[in-house]
């Protein structure tokens, strides 16, 4: 670990992102309370996790070949000042007492645009900058920032939302984006583009800007072809993706209608399960190096499973923060375990299209869950759990499913 910290650019990524974790944590769950307070719908909550990811429907195909083509640290740059200016105008409008739900819900789609795209840009810039040895330690100081943020954030909304309304959190959220916009911009100097090599390179000056485009969104598929190995960890990484992110749709209604804990046991719950994610990142290089990823991996998805189907049953608000805090650990040790086999197995100029696909499959499944949740929810709160429940169990087969790679060791050489 103390490779990563002597290393000044991943000083200043993983303080950014602990940065700009505490406002978007803040953000989402005061804006997933503000709805339901507005409108008492657990319907209208799918709705806002829906659209917080049809933006990734259209845009994830296309941008991994950015990823892959242009300067990470500037994009990131880019979307956390879009996401920042966005963020401070409906700050204003709710310091006014004009902010509309559907104000929210375009907010929302336009900063989960970036978010989508942010996060393969993320992960492939940390890929990029890290030595192959140690891509278990820099994952584990990403997620901990990430948790880290999202602990304090949990913790601080429950608390002072009822005392800085929805605008203070909004403006509290923007603070953070800009601050890590500094951050990255220290990272380092110059325009910095992963070089690829392959046999396509001896053509690339004949084709047009558009053929080019198309090629390299092709070999990112091609790159896939035949590692079942690595689908089916795609294919986990996808059910969990959609799974986590539909939680919103069900814990806001957790607290208010059966905790009857209102805003404080809301945040109570997110804070336990950001604190058993954040801990979690002080063992899980151990963890993963003790029994390997797949098994971290497969172990996570089904304490996941268990504790998702088992809060709405619990009698008492601490239960479901105990219950809240091992999903955390599980999300924090699978998310390492992950992304450090994603790391390992794919190239630096292959990272941003294959994460995207994975991250496509992810999100064209939310959309789905989101509905449905909300729908089920509407009626019976439980059952939304449950439904939660039985994907990341789907999630537990296919991690556990025994699987070999048909790409023979050549073939690996090759790509790296």
């Amino acid at each position: 670990m103390r490779v990563i910290l002597q290393k000044r650019p991943l000083r200043f990524i993983f303080a950014a992102n602990m940065i700009s974790m505490l406002g978007s944590g803040m953000n989402s769950a005061a804006v997933a309370w503000y709805i339901l307070q507005a409108t008492h719908s657990e319907m209208a909550l799918g709705t806002f996790a829906v659209l917080q990811t049809l933006p990734a429907m259209f845009l994830l195909p296309f941008t991994g070949v950015i990823i892959d083509r242009e300067d990470r640290r500037r994009i990131v740059m880019i979307l956390d000042a879009v996401r920042g200016v966005i963020i401070v105008i409906v700050a204003i409008l709710a310091f006014q007492h004009r902010v509309k739900v559907w104000e929210l819900y375009v907010m929302n789609t336009l900063v989960a645009a970036g978010f989508w795209m942010f996060w393969p840009t993320i992960t492939a810039l940390i890929q990029e900058l890290t030595p192959d040895e140690e891509f278990v330690h820099a994952n584990t100081f990403l997620l901990a920032g990430i948790q880290g943020g999202w602990l304090i954030a949990g913790s601080i909304v429950g608390f002072v939302y009822n005392r800085i309304g929805l605008g203070g959190v909004l403006l509290i959220d923007f603070s953070t984006y800009f601050v890590s916009f500094l951050c990255y911009l220290a990272v380092r100097k110059g325009k910095h583009v992963v070089v690829p090599s392959g046999p396509h390179l001896d053509i690339a000056l004949a084709e047009s800007a558009v053929a080019k485009f198309w090629r390299e969104m092709r070999e990112g598929l091609v790159f896939l072809r035949g590692k079942r190995d690595m689908i089916f960890l795609g294919i986990t990484w996808a059910l969990f993706l959609g799974a986590m992110m539909t939680g919103v749709v069900v814990i806001p209604p957790l607290s208010d209608q059966i905790l009857h804990a209102g805003a404080v046991g809301y945040g109570w719950l997110n804070a336990s399960w950001g604190c058993g994610a954040f801990f979690s990142a002080l063992y899980a290089p151990q963890v993963i190096a003790s029994i390997g990823a797949r098994r971290s991996i497969t172990f996570s998805m089904g304490a996941l499973a268990i504790c998702m189907s088992l809060s709405p049953l619990s009698p008492l608000l601490a239960i479901a923060v105990i219950l809240f805090a091992i999903m955390g650990t599980g999300r924090g040790v699978s998310s390492v375990a992950i992304n450090t086999s994603l790391m390992e197995q794919v190239p630096k100029h292959f990272m941003g299209r294959v994460q995207n696909t994975f991250y496509f499959a992810g999100t064209a499944l939310q959309v789905v869950l989101g509905l449905a949740v909300g729908a089920v929810s509407q009626y019976n709160l439980i059952a939304g759990f449950a439904l939660i429940g039985i994907v990341y169990a789907l999630a537990f087969v296919v991690s556990s499913w025994p699987v070999t790679s048909s790409v023979r060791p050549e073939e690996a050489g090759v790509a790296n």
